[in-house]
Formats: structure tokens, C-alpha cells, sequence
């Protein structure tokens, strides 16, 4: 059988598997989906797979191909659903099951799964639940590693998002490459002296360009924290870091934008091997500081422009979005780490070819820069 009628086969079978999916829960009202939601998750435990935040990988070398050659690994991501609660909105609920299909269709299993922030929009408990729900279809839900948005927050300052994923820093070790993940996305108190309730906060961190609150930070508490946490790590050995907002200064108006990010780049310049992989700015978006490459992540939700000033010169734009497709320049993709931890970024638009930002670009290579869109962006 040849490669290309397996592969032929493959999505056959997963287009006709994601089709009966979609078309079974399209109409359910919410108790009916978390309900047939959780009948998946039962299954899955029944298979011997554990609780979200379960997943500890422990310090080793790098594996090896067939034919002894050291080799690296794939991280699958998916990032900014925006859910609403389902009678709301379906469309982002859909959107979200759809990454979550492409990520169980993959031929090999990633390493780990992560998801990089704002699975709600406002923060309600529901809303968290439904996309608690809707992850736990994973089918290596066990591999599955969350990180905080704004947008999972500031309702309630992460009560129900910790109740359902934990702390919203942690740090593992991965066949030689130390991650760590950061809340990036705390703002000083601008609601207590105003009076403002909590989802009127919570509507205002989410709004991004209303100029009424104040910038993300990561706070000298976790900068020591990030400080401790690589002290035993050696200058060649690489780092993958994991923040919503991006680590640099992109645009304060949209709040694209970290106000301590010279502190934490600080901390990571002496590493020969950094990447830092961000959400938040729902964009394909790459930065260069130092040896720190950097990488955004597109939305299974909808996409930004890009920002009119402060954009990296390392980027290469994405097409312009279709604003008649609601689902153009989405997607979800990975995060491949070759066995010198350098960091190639994939992101796969749905309804367009995937695009590839590989670490020899930021390197470089000319030769091996994305290729330029016919449709740039405003």
C-alpha cells in the first residue's frame, strides 16, 4: 500500500469520523453536550488515561531513531478558544472541537498537548466547564498541559480555573528540554478604588484596546521563581518558555504588550537555546531578541490584524483573513523541538496550506524564510 493512498485514506476516514461528530452535537443544548462530553471522558478513563494536570514527564536523553541517531519530538497545540457559553454561541464550541479532532487524527502521538490560553471569553464558570469538557475528548488527554489568558481570569481572579487545571505556573522537564510556563497576564488592581464589579473587570481586561486598565506583568515573585527554576539548567542546554502575552513590547494600545518582559528576558538571555511560545495575539508571529526566538499562536475563535506600528521584522504575515469565512486564518499546529532543542513553529491554518517558521530562519538562513503572503494584512 502506498504512502500516499494511506495518507489518502486517513483523511477520507477523518473528514467522514469529523463530519458525524460535528452533525451529532450541532443541536444538543448544553446539558445534552456536556452529557454526551462526558460519556467521552468516561471512555477514556476506562482506557487507564488520568486527570488533567496528571501528566509528569521526567528528566532523560533525547530518544533515538531505528537507526541510532539521536532525534527530536512534536508538541501539539491548540490556543484562544473564547468559549461562550454553548446557547450563546456554538460557533467557537465547534471551532475548539474541530482542533480537538485535528490533534486526535495526528499519525503519531505528540509528546504532550498544550493549550495556551483564553479557552473562555468572560471567565464564567460555565464557559470553563464547557471547554473543560470539550479538551477531555482528547484521545492523550493525560498529555494535556494548560496555561491561563486574561480571558480565563479576571472574573474571578482564577478561582474556577485553578478548581479545574491547577496552578497556573509549573515546570517539567522533557528528553533534555526544561519548559516553564508564566502568568504573564496579571494587571495592578484598577477595580477596587473604581468600584467595578467583577464582570464588568472582567469586561474590561477583555475588551484590550479600551485603555481603562493597566498592562500585563509577570510580577518579581515569578521572576524569581523563573530565576530559581533554571539555576541548575546550563547555559547549552535549551529552554522552551510558555507566557499568553507575548515576552517583548508589540503595541500598548491592543495591550500586545508585557510592561517587565526586559526583566524576564533578562533571566533567559545567558541561554545559548530559549523560545518562548505566546498566545494572546491570535496571529502567525515571530520576534528575535538576543539568542530568544519567539513564537505566537493562531485562534481556533477568529484572527487580529496585525498591529498599524511595533511589528517584529522577523515576521512574515500570514494572508489576509477572509472576512467571509469565519473560520480563515484559524487553526491549531505544533510545536516541533529537534534534538539540539531548536524549535521549528507549525501552523495549521485551516482552509490554507500550513506555514512553517523554522529556527534556521531566525538563524540566518535566508533560504529558509517563510515565503511571502500575496494578500498581506492592513
Amino acid at each position: 500500500m502506498s504512502t500516499q493512498y494511506r495518507r489518502e485514506n486517513l483523511e477520507t476516514r477523518v473528514e467522514r469520523e469529523r463530519n458525524a461528530f460535528f452533525s451529532a452535537l450541532t443541536n444538543l443544548d448544553r446539558r445534552s453536550f456536556l452529557k454526551v462530553a462526558t460519556a467521552s471522558m468516561t471512555a477514556a478513563m476506562a482506557t487507564g488515561m488520568a486527570d488533567f494536570g496528571s501528566f509528569q514527564p521526567v528528566k532523560f536523553a533525547f530518544g533515538q531513531d531505528a537507526n541510532g541517531n539521536e532525534k527530536g519530538f512534536r508538541v501539539a497545540y491548540i490556543s484562544d478558544s473564547h468559549l461562550y457559553q454553548k446557547h450563546i454561541n456554538d460557533r467557537f464550541a465547534n471551532a475548539l472541537m474541530r482542533a480537538v479532532q485535528d490533534v486526535n487524527a495526528m499519525e503519531e502521538a505528540p509528546d504532550f498537548i498544550f493549550y495556551g490560553g483564553d479557552l473562555a471569553q468572560l471567565g464564567q464558570p460555565e464557559e470553563l466547564e464547557l471547554g473543560y469538557e470539550i479538551l477531555g475528548q482528547l484521545k492523550y488527554r493525560d498529555r494535556l498541559r494548560v496555561m491561563v489568558g486574561e480571558h480565563d481570569w479576571f472574573f474571578d481572579m482564577g478561582e474556577k480555573w485553578q478548581s479545574l487545571f491547577g496552578s497556573p505556573t509549573w515546570t517539567f522537564d522533557h528528553k533534555g528540554v526544561r519548559f516553564v510556563c508564566l502568568m504573564s497576564v496579571n494587571e495592578e488592581d484598577f477595580w477596587t478604588e473604581a468600584g467595578i464589579s467583577p464582570i464588568d473587570r472582567m469586561k474590561t481586561v477583555a475588551g484590550l484596546d479600551n485603555q481603562a486598565q493597566r498592562p500585563f506583568f509577570v510580577g518579581k515573585e515569578q521572576i524569581a521563581w523563573l530565576e530559581k527554576t533554571l539555576a541548575d539548567w546550563k547555559d547549552d542546554q535549551p529552554v522552551v518558555i510558555f507566557s499568553h502575552s507575548p515576552l517583548y513590547k508589540l503595541y500598548k494600545n491592543w495591550n500586545f504588550w508585557t510592561d517587565d518582559a526586559e526583566k524576564v528576558q533578562a533571566v533567559l538571555k545567558r541561554f545559548q537555546t530559549c523560545t518562548v511560545i505566546h498566545g494572546h495575539t491570535h496571529q502567525v508571529l515571530t520576534n528575535k531578541i538576543g539568542n530568544i526566538h519567539f513564537h505566537g499562536l493562531i485562534s481556533t475563535a477568529w484572527p487580529w490584524p496585525y498591529a498599524p506600528k511595533g511589528m517584529p521584522e522577523w515576521t512574515v504575515q500570514m494572508n489576509r483573513a477572509d472576512p467571509f469565512n469565519s473560520l480563515d486564518a484559524c487553526g491549531d499546529g505544533e510545536i516541533r523541538i529537534s534534538a539540539d532543542g531548536l524549535v521549528d513553529k507549525v501552523y495549521s491554518l485551516w482552509n490554507r496550506k500550513p506555514m512553517l517558521v523554522p529556527a534556521a530562519y531566525l538563524n540566518g538562513d535566508s533560504k529558509a524564510r517563510p515565503p511571502r503572503p500575496n494578500l498581506p494584512s492592513f
